[in-house]
């Protein structure tokens, strides 16, 4: 009898197991137009760190647009778990919702879209700015004179995030940058006499855009004959920095939207240089082939 039961649970062991198997390796179902969305993705947005500034702006459309009522939540992870889960949707035609944001590679890799916002739950436009601590442009006339120079375009600044994302070192793209953009470096260099090595402390925060225009900056100050130095730092400890003067400039500052309650908490103890670059965005993305999903209000329609 007990022979019987051990070859019985032996039997049911192994069943499991090729369930498993199979279970594991079946393909999940992909984006159903004719079917609501919310249940094809338990009425889930994939969203990035907690502390970020469009996860709050994300927990602003909920309530905005009343999707709180209709069961969707946003699970915040990090930025990579995000894009891995992202990418791993795509590839299989997949139905998903991440937050998202130009610039960001994500948008020049894959066929991305962002949701028509009416209710500006996200802004009505967002822009990169360069910031410097107070005193700065009389301490570094020199150094200022490059950062009111400095700006440029989705479209130049792409390729280079690009390179980083797929494992180019840092200060190689950027060189490559530097050289194929002779006439750009040029205009940003004008005017701006040689550092004489007087010293920039330049903060930025650990994402792709930021990584690669703050050392394309810091590799030109240094051509120029400037100390210049980077450090990463969390957003919020970076504003506390610039404003408290241990810090110098960022080139990365997202406003008026992302970061508005750092700009707010520290007016005054500031000081804002410019544009550096124009049409960011922030808001929720979906795959193009998601062709009936183009608002937000479509996340509770369809």
């Amino acid at each position: 009898m007990k022979k019987k039961i051990l070859r019985y649970l032996k039997l049911a062991a192994a069943t499991l197991g090729l369930a498993v198997v199979v279970s594991a390796c079946a393909k999940p179902p992909e984006y159903n137009s004719h079917k609501k969305l919310g249940s094809q993705i338990n009425y889930t947005i994939t969203g990035i760190e907690a502390g970020a500034g469009i996860t709050d702006s994300t927990e602003t459309a909920l309530s905005k647009y009343h999707l709180k009522s209709a069961n969707w939540q946003l699970m915040p992870s990090s930025t990579a778990a995000m894009v891995s889960t992202l990418d791993k949707a795509i590839k299989n035609k997949e139905p998903i919702v991440v937050t998202g944001w130009q610039p960001h590679w994500m948008f020049a890799k894959y066929p991305l879209k962002f949701l028509d916002d009416p209710k500006h739950a996200y802004g009505k436009g967002e822009s990169i700015r360069t910031i410097t601590r107070k005193g700065f442009r009389q301490d570094n006339p020199g150094a200022n004179k490059f950062l009111e120079n400095f700006h440029w375009s989705l479209k130049m600044s792409n390729p280079l995030m690009m390179k980083i994302n797929n494992g180019m070192d840092k200060q190689k793209a950027v060189d490559e940058f530097i050289k194929d953009h002779p006439k750009q470096v040029k205009e940003w260099l004008k005017d701006v006499p040689d550092g004489k090595n007087k010293k920039i402390k330049i903060g930025y925060t650990p994402y792709d855009y930021e990584i690669a225009a703050t050392t394309l900056v810091t590799t030109l100050l240094k051509q120029k004959g400037y100390d210049a130095t980077m450090k990463q730092l969390d957003v919020g400890i970076m504003w506390s920095a610039i404003s408290s003067g241990k810090l110098d400039a960022t080139v990365t500052v997202e406003l008026p939207v992302t970061q508005k309650l750092y700009a707010k908490k520290y007016k005054g103890k500031y000081v804002e240089v410019r544009k550096n670059l124009e049409h960011a965005k922030t808001g929720l993305a979906v795959p193009k082939y998601m062709k009936s999903i183009n608002t937000i209000d479509d996340l509770k329609n369809k």
